[in-house]
């Protein structure tokens, strides 16, 4: 396999560990809202912890970016 190949396969991989960030940050935050509008009480504090779930998985994404420019 020529060094191009394997760039372009690993770059490849990198977009989809940015597309399945993508997808669990919707998904948790459809869970979350969907949470505070069934038990409106805990909202304050289900959306502090929403909203930090949220910036650990875009951490990721963002890794992912970097590599993908590294590559």
């Amino acid at each position: 396999m020529e060094v191009e190949s394997a760039r372009l396969i690993a770059k490849s991989i990198i977009i989809m560990a940015m597309l399945g960030t993508a997808i669990g940050e919707g998904y948790l935050l459809g869970k979350g809202f969907e949470a505070m509008g069934r038990n409106p009480e805990i909202s304050d504090s289900l959306f502090t912890k929403m909203i930090i779930g949220v910036a650990m998985a875009e951490s990721t994404a963002i890794y992912a970016l970097v590599a993908f420019f590294i590559i």
